[in-house]
């Protein structure tokens, strides 16, 4: 039966003890003692780094390849108490190893792991004693690679990393080092239990509207139970005070049961950017006899999602509804914080998706590359509103789908489903990374007979257009999509169905401009790279200098064309200055530039493009890369602009044919009414022009982008080099400048800042006799501003603060694109 029972004073009598810690390893060759003193989640990679050169720094990465070369040895000595030792069931848990492992518990070889994906569940009942010796064995993974590859038939794409289940990207990519780690790199733990326990709760939301929520708990036992059994249902902390739609039966043959229940009125979940990420607090409890026998507690947000996929008259749509709402998504592509997974805390997360939010990120998207994300990533993620678009882990590659594979690949997808599924905010289950693209687009059926590639293309479709929609569809509500991108660049398709990835930019060397006349449905990657940091950079070189010509330097930069590519588009754009500090400054304006061309303009085709989710949003280690932060959390130009092209309300221009065209775009769901004032000023702050719309005929609806001026340019006979557009519409204002920056003719500015401490950040105060373009503020000490790479107008103060990151006093230097101009003129 179903019963309101107050457990507040009980304890479950399911116990866990976590092994986390007095463990040591050892290479398994000579049987040597690295450390005495690891802790679980552990790499051995970080484990070395007391007797490596760190493998972030300098060109160590490349002296540093024999560790995955390497078998190790993770042990421990620990003990149990009687309370554990007595319960019925005892269970070893390995929430994950780095990847293939033989694990021996006092003397018993217990497994053998060959999934880093995967948790291993051991029953250790007959083994267990009262002080235990554990073994965990890790074998390298690149002999068992090689004779898988041998053993297969034909060669498949791209590389043998595709016969190891583990995280990909950890074989080197063009924005990250070969670090190949091995170890335990998930939570070790026993549980202990009599009779039964909860082995999951899944929340299925069967309806929802304004007025109720419909929901089952569907719970499953570790094994069918026929004994009578009470379950207690509490939310938000309150014992369940909402009508029961119908009771509990046990069944003595099945280990699952359903509570149905109702919420009143109910609290939607909205991405943060349009309203609350409400989450309901459910609290399930199981007694048998009045005892608690186990209980699990899930946050749980009400919303539906759909992928809105459908025919039209451009071609296909690809955008999100969230409670029936069109949802323009706003975000990027997400990457392991580590190469070493186990130096990333709780902390990183919060940091990282707070910096998301405070760009006015609303989705990101989980690349496929990496990894299945920690439990907190998503957990924040529901907090704050963030949709996650999740990738399986499978990228720019065909895989293998012998029985073996196929069922390993199998089990990580419905452990994963299961894991992840009541996490509001995953909103996509997408297959894989360009894996579909790459086979018919990049060359690799080239040479292969035609049996070959039916056969390569059926251990595809087994996986991803056979295995993963039924699982996602069994056991989630949540859309599929098989691979991303639909139509890569290579393919003309690619601008008018579902999602692209665009690398016309960068990849193709095609100017910036292609982003305004080549809008897709939805944008999922395209991106631009940029030099990190100062203090990245000086952290890389063992000078600890700004300078990005060194050879130490030069291994952090993956891509093959990658400094050409950022010198060519520098040329074309910018003044190109000779040394390397001002060279990387320029570096992330060209990055912020670009990649605001290409943002603007897919929210301005807004409805029918409906996301942009530009490549990347972090780093996995210090480097030249993609990324708008770099490894050490530092935000690049493009993390600044990237805030102000993500807001709600977005003023945005575009030249056409001499007619410059100005929209706001509006993803409130209200309707935006407001006077507009559009005002044309030299860079001494003369007007020029002025134009004004009343707010009686001025509104933009909601969900829209509202083209709301046009003025031709020709009759104004104005010098464009010479001159900035000044918005405002309602209280949203910006300003804009109409040519490449190298065409500027800016002004010398004399620039004056103040910068008093008040209590833990600065206020900084800038002004400048004249308009300032792309003004930077740095300091000798490290710390968060809260706005940088900005416009400034003439003898118009503005304030932006600086949080230090220690107590030590900041002096704060400045950098703008007039400084730049000038020295490229002479």
């Amino acid at each position: 039966m179903i019963s309101l029972v107050s457990c507040n004073d009980k304890q479950p009598h399911v116990k866990r003890q976590y092994l986390n810690h007095n463990w040591s390893l050892l290479k398994e060759a000579d049987n040597s003692l690295v450390s005495d003193s690891v802790s679980i989640p552990s790499t051995v990679h970080k484990e070395l780094l007391p007797l490596i050169e760190h493998p972030f720094q300098g060109n160590n990465e490349d002296s540093l390849q024999w560790i995955t070369e390497e078998n190790w040895i993770y042990k421990t000595i620990f003990k149990v108490n009687k309370e554990i030792l007595a319960k019925e069931h005892i269970t070893l848990n390995f929430e994950g190893i780095d990847t293939y492992a033989s694990i021996e518990l006092n003397g018993h070889k217990i497994l053998d792991t060959d999934n880093a994906f995967l948790n291993w569940q051991i029953d250790v009942k007959p083994f267990i004693e009262k002080e235990n010796e554990l073994y965990v064995t890790i074998k390298s993974p690149l002999e068992i690679e090689l004779q898988k590859a041998a053993a297969n038939p034909y060669q498949l794409p791209e590389g043998n990393r595709i016969y190891t289940r583990k995280a990909q990207f950890q074989y080197g990519w063009d924005w990250g080092p070969n670090l190949n780690t091995m170890g335990v790199w998930k939570p070790v733990y026993l549980e202990a239990y009599n009779d039964f326990k909860i082995k999951d709760i899944y929340l299925k939301q069967n309806s929802l509207n304004d007025s109720i929520a419909n929901l089952s708990a569907q719970v499953t036992l570790s094994k069918p139970v026929s004994s009578p059994l009470t379950y207690s249902l509490k939310i938000n902390d309150s014992i369940y005070p909402y009508k029961i739609t119908d009771s509990l039966t046990v069944a003595t043959k099945t280990a699952t049961q359903e509570l149905h229940f109702e919420i009143q009125n109910p609290k939607k979940w909205w991405p943060h950017n349009l309203g609350e990420p409400y989450l309901y607090e459910v609290e399930i409890s199981i007694f048998k006899d009045e005892d608690l026998i186990d209980q699990k507690t899930i946050n749980k947000g009400l919303r539906t999602v759909e992928l809105v996929n459908e025919p039209d008259k451009y071609g296909t749509s690809f955008y999100f509804k969230v409670n029936d709402v069109p949802v323009y998504a706003k975000g990027a592509n997400y990457i392991p914080q580590n190469s070493m997974q186990d130096l990333v805390t709780d902390d990183h997360y919060e940091k990282l998706l707070n910096d998301a939010v405070d760009a006015n990120m609303n989705m990101l998207r989980v690349w496929g590359g990496g990894i299945y994300e920690s439990d907190v990533f998503y957990e924040k993620c529901d907090e704050k509103g963030i949709m996650v678009w999740q990738d399986f882990m499978f990228a720019c590659a065909m895989y293998p789908s012998g029985d073996s594979f196929r069922e390993s690949v199998k089990k990580e997808v419905t452990q994963q489903l299961t894991r992840l599924r009541d996490h509001s905010s995953i909103v996509l289950w997408c297959g894989n990374n360009e894996s579909r693209e790459g086979w018919h687009r990049w060359g690799w059926q080239k040479g292969r007979s035609q049996q070959e590639r039916d056969s390569i293309w059926e251990d595809y479709r087994n996986i991803f257009q056979i295995d993963m929609p039924k699982y996602v569809a069994e056991m989630t509500k949540e859309p599929y999509w098989e691979s991303s991108p639909q139509y890569g660049r290579g393919n003309p398709k690619y601008e008018f169905h579902g999602d692209a990835h665009d690398w016309r930019v960068w990849h193709d060397a095609y100017p910036f401009e292609h982003f305004e006349e080549h809008a897709p449905r939805f944008m999922s990657e395209f991106g631009f790279q940029a030099h990190p940091s100062y203090e990245t950079i000086r952290y890389i070189n063992s000078s600890g200098e700004v300078d990005i010509k060194s050879k130490e330097y030069a291994t952090h930069q993956k891509h093959a064309r990658g400094d050409e590519l950022i010198q060519t588009y520098m040329e074309r754009d910018f003044p190109v200055p000779e040394n390397d500090e001002d060279y990387v400054y320029v570096s992330q304006l060209v990055q912020a530039y670009g990649m605001s061309k290409g943002i603007q303009a897919h929210r301005r085709a807004r409805p029918y493009n409906m996301g942009t989710l530009y490549w990347q949003l972090n780093d996995c280690w210090p480097a030249v890369s993609w990324s708008s932060i770099d490894y050490f959390g530092n935000w690049k130009a493009l993390h600044y602009q990237v805030k102000r092209d993500f807001e709600n309300v977005l003023i945005s221009n575009v030249i056409e044919n001499d007619t410059l065209k100005t929209y706001v775009v509006n993803d409130n769901l209200e309707t935006e009414v407001g006077d507009f004032k559009i005002e044309i000023k030299d860079f001494s702050g003369k007007s020029l022009f002025v134009d004004t719309i009343d707010s009686s005929i001025c509104s933009v609806n909601a969900g829209s982008s509202e083209l709301i001026h046009e003025l031709s340019l020709n009759h104004l006979n104005l010098d464009l080099n010479k001159i900035y557009v000044s918005y405002q519409f309602g209280n949203h204002k910006s300003i804009k400048t109409l040519t490449r920056p190298k065409d500027l003719k800016l002004p010398k500015a004399e620039i004056k800042i103040k910068s008093p401490k008040r209590n833990d950040f600065y206020e900084i105060t800038i002004v400048s006799n004249v308009f300032v373009k792309d003004l930077f503020v740095f300091s000798s000490i490290d710390g968060h501003f809260s706005d940088n790479f900005f416009d400034l107008e003439p003898n118009t103060e503005k304030s932006i603060l600086f949080y230090p990151k220690s107590e030590e006093h900041g002096v704060f230097q400045i950098k703008c694109l007039n400084d730049m101009v000038s020295m490229s003129v002479k």
